[in-house]
């Protein structure tokens, strides 16, 4: 099925640019039986899909060239061929919101830089969800054109059947479905004339080109506000501080504001409530994705769920009375073997990324395993060679910009990516704890550093290792 799919994405590619697809590398995708793969050739670097529902792909498509159109930051589509379940579509790179947060929290805490890439989302959804909701035909929407009592009612289900009945949380069947009925009563009370993003959270926004693009809302559809801001917000693992938070949603309300007409106190009435709804959905997926089907970044979150879901509740009471769901959300705050799911698999894979100068020798392997690989940068553009540069280092935006624009420098870095992806799933399948992955260059400031940092951000868009960068001549320097 794999060769087959490939052979069909190169056709594609083929007919939209008339060249012939030079490399195909799989992309990790979370949760999802889309398949995508970055496709590298004369005529341009894409990412190709894969997606055997048609009315799904259908809607993604539409989507994309509606938001296009009202210039919003979406992939541009350049071919599809919904009878092969395939489509090309512009590559944004890899770094998301997520991999840009583990990055710049551990370097910076929750410096002003990462706080303006937060407002810049939040803006950004308000403008889909307000300007990108006009004029939409939501028919067109997959699995249904509004989120609405069945949308409500699958997503809590989905919290009992795959995430409570499997972590053995006890809750009495009537009451609990009870609450159900009165939650969605409550919730069906809230302006739902919006588009509802589905699944707006930090690794579907890429950074690319200095700006954030939105992906992976093929699911959306018409409904309220509230949800797509705490997805955002109460993403669990990017682990936000409560007091950046609500900060955060002060500014969306001010965004927000000036896109239509909204009043803060009523949006804050049913704010909470959507939290908690996609809360629970999140926990289904914990359950189904990581105990039922053993992806253990799945079985990680829930910890993080947990403290998410005890930070909402200890703002005080909610709008509406749940008593049996508030029973059920006690004991799994409650339960020692939830906060402690995912640690049982420690140590995991870390990935060693170093940058070096070639003149100073090969960097020590200090774990003590060796292998791993070594690249030799001195094969791409030197931008040490432009007086402008020299003082500079590839970490620096000017530098970024000249190498990340090269053509040879991007298909060097798609081969260095899925050699060490290869690597990286075959140690994480034979339980191995380090890999080291080297870059040198002949000073070891620009082309090694960057792209030591270009794999150290697409690396930390997973969640089932860790990633320990290090720039041996930049970290020498007095």
């Amino acid at each position: 099925m794999g060769s087959d799919v490939t052979t069909r994405l190169q056709e594609l590619y083929r007919q939209w640019c008339g060249e012939p697809v030079e490399g195909v590398a799989p992309v990790s995708a979370d949760g999802s039986v889309r398949r995508y793969f970055r496709m590298t050739g004369r005529g341009r670097t894409v990412i190709g899909a894969f997606n055997p529902d048609r009315k799904e792909n259908r809607a993604f498509l539409k989507l994309s060239r509606h938001f296009r159109r009202q210039g919003l930051p979406v992939p541009e589509i350049h071919a599809s061929d919904l009878d092969r379940h395939i489509y090309l579509q512009q590559d944004l790179g890899d770094v998301t919101l997520f991999s840009l947060v583990s990055t710049l929290a551990r370097e910076e805490a929750f410096s002003e830089r990462l706080v303006g890439l937060y407002r810049q989302a939040l803006e950004t959804l308000a403008r889909f969800q307000i300007v990108g909701g006009r004029d939409l035909d939501y028919a067109e929407c997959y699995p249904r054109p509004c989120f609405d009592r069945q949308s409500m009612r699958w997503d809590l289900n989905y919290f009992k059947y795959h995430f409570l009945k499997l972590v053995d949380v006890p809750f009495e069947e009537q009451a609990l479905e009870d609450d159900f009925d009165t939650l969605i009563d409550f919730l069906m009370e809230a302006d739902t004339n919006h588009f509802l993003y589905r699944d707006f959270q930090s690794r579907n926004l890429m950074w690319f080109q200095e700006r954030l693009y939105c992906i992976d809302y093929q699911g959306g559809r018409k409904g309220a506000l509230q949800y797509d801001v705490a997805s955002l917000l109460l993403d669990s693992k990017a682990d936000l501080p409560w007091s950046l938070r609500n900060e955060l949603l002060d500014h969306y309300l001010g965004v927000a504001a000036n896109l239509t007409s909204l009043q803060p106190e009523t949006f804050l009435r049913f704010y909470r409530p959507y939290a908690l709804l996609r809360l629970m959905q999140a926990f289904g997926a914990y359950g189904y994705r990581g105990l039922h089907q053993g992806k253990s970044h799945f079985v990680a979150s829930i910890p993080y769920g947990l403290h998410t879901l005890e930070g909402l509740l200890a703002q005080g009471a909610l709008p509406v009375r749940l008593p049996a769901l508030s029973e059920v959300w006690r004991r799994m705050i409650g339960c020692d073997s939830l906060r402690r799911k995912g640690q049982e698999q420690r140590p995991g894979l870390t990935v060693h990324v170093k940058s070096f100068s070639y003149k100073q020798g090969l960097p020590r392997d200090r774990t003590g395993h060796g292998g791993g690989y070594v690249f030799d940068c001195r094969i791409l553009p030197n931008p040490g060679r432009n007086p402008a540069y020299a003082p500079l280092t590839g970490r620096d935006q000017e530098v970024v910009g000249f190498l990340q624009e090269d053509r040879e420098v991007q298909r060097f870095l798609t081969q260095t990516r899925t050699l060490v992806d290869q690597a990286v799933n075959h140690h994480l399948g034979r339980n191995f704890t380090d890999l080291t992955v080297a870059f040198g260059c002949t000073g070891g400031r620009h082309r090694s550093v960057f792209c030591a940092e270009r794999l150290a951000l697409h690396l930390r868009s997973r969640k089932d290792l860790r990633v320990d960068l290090h720039h041996r001549e930049l970290e020498s320097m007095p």
